[in-house]
């Protein structure tokens, strides 16, 4: 239909900025109501993207591990990758602290109200985390979608096919097929971004209303901030660091960050963010293929990070509580070895809120007064998360001689397979 094509030869991100943009107009129009139309539009969107993200990874991290011989000392790449997940995590709390202790969010505000039955989430044992990693049925682990499950078996069985060499030929060409034709039905679902988009923010700007972030509009105003910061100067200066534009990546990275922000949600991104890693800016796959969904997983800069930090401050100054530079220690490390303690944890935000504030010794009845807003929050957050889950592996395969600098030059905000405009 001529009406179809013209709209899918334009730009894929001006589609979904055009998605975003008509979505809040519509919730802003119609209120409330916005959410019961529109709310099932954005569901069906997400469910999609949860769809294809746990069999995506499952083949991309099979046929990525069973061509091992194409990759340069994995050993080396592993611990580069940890190593900067651990450093710009560092980085995110100190800009959280920075930011609001210049911002003050928890000054001058009064009389909040904890919803109704909420209570503190549960920090897991660090040994059950650990366990947890390895699945004891890998298919009810795939049927779940817990992630790193997935790629622990899937990573384990890429190296037995290394292992026996020639005999597991076939099942190599397999897992390649396999993994080409996940990439195809990504595309497939990715042209229901726009659509996603709009369903999902009609659905939020009609739900929120004004008077909800009102109280708060400090804190929001210094999250959103400290992410924006962390975003264009940490993630820039390090790209300026390593000999890379910054503005090439971010335009490499637009459509990610994009699903990111309208969908809060790091695995329904993965799938645009690999694509975008791989094709956009000329990461080696088989790299790309664990290191994304490995940051999808313990890389959460805005929500293990920058989010705890300025909430502890926010509850010390709601309390009028003199913190103790011990506690500033602590909320770093708590932050930044609890991202990676709480992997894969459902509600990881709440999470890491929970263990940096008991960490701490900060009272944990002021986590239910954000719970209000934290659909808001969480926007920023996840596209922070997502945003450092790009950045990383460029930094690695930059510094290890594995990125396409002639990819990177010419970075696109398209989404491209096989030469083809997604």
């Amino acid at each position: 239909m001529p009406l179809i094509s013209s709209w899918l030869r334009i730009r894929f991100w001006k589609r979904v900025a055009a998605g975003f943009v008509l979505g809040a107009f519509t919730g802003w129009l119609l209120g409330p109501v916005a959410a019961t139309w529109f709310g099932p539009l954005g569901e069906l969107y997400v469910t999609l993207i949860k769809m294809i993200a746990v069999p995506l990874v499952f083949f991309a991290v099979l046929h990525s591990v069973s061509s091992l011989h194409g990759v340069k000392d994995v050993a080396a790449l592993g611990g580069r990758t940890f190593a900067w997940f651990a450093a710009t995590a560092t980085l995110a709390v100190l800009v959280g602290l920075l930011v609001a202790h210049v911002t003050q969010p928890g000054l001058g505000v009064e009389g909040l109200t904890t919803p109704t039955g909420w209570k503190p989430k549960v920090v897991p044992e660090p040994v059950k985390v650990l366990l947890d990693i390895v699945p004891a049925n890998p298919f009810r682990a795939l049927s779940e979608g817990k992630i790193l499950q997935v790629i622990f078996f899937a990573g384990l069985l890429g190296l037995a096919l290394v292992k026996i060499g020639e005999k597991s030929a076939r099942l190599r060409a397999l897992a390649t097929e396999a993994n080409d034709g996940m990439i195809q039905v990504t595309r497939f679902v990715l042209e229901v971004t726009p659509l996603g988009t709009f369903g999902l923010i009609a659905a939020l700007v009609g739900a929120y209303g004004f008077e909800k972030l009102l109280p708060l509009a400090t804190f929001v105003g210094a999250l959103y901030l400290a992410c924006a910061l962390q975003i264009v100067v940490v993630y820039g200066g390090l790209l300026l660091t390593h000999g890379l534009s910054p503005l090439k990546f971010f335009r490499a990275a637009f459509p990610a960050m994009q699903v990111a922000f309208t969908s809060s949600s790091s695995f329904a991104a993965m799938p645009i963010a690999l694509r975008s890693v791989v094709r956009n800016m000329g990461v080696k796959e088989e790299y790309a293929a664990f290191a994304v969904p490995l940051g999808a997983s313990i890389k959460m800069d805005g929500c293990g990070a920058i989010y705890p930090a300025i909430s502890a401050v926010f509850i010390a100054q709601y309390f009028h509580l003199d913190m103790q530079p011990a506690q500033y220690i602590v909320i770093l490390l708590a932050s930044v070895l609890g991202s990676f303690g709480t992997a894969g944890v459902p509600g990881t935000a709440m999470v890491m809120v929970t263990l940096v504030l008991s960490s701490a010794g900060l009272p944990l009845e002021g986590i239910g007064y954000l719970v209000a807003i934290d659909r808001i929050l969480d926007m920023m957050r996840t596209m922070t998360n997502v945003t450092g889950q790009m950045v990383v592996p460029v930094l690695v395969a930059r510094e290890r001689g594995i990125l396409d600098l002639d990819v990177y030059n010419r970075a696109s905000s398209e989404l491209v397979v096989e030469g083809e405009r997604a």
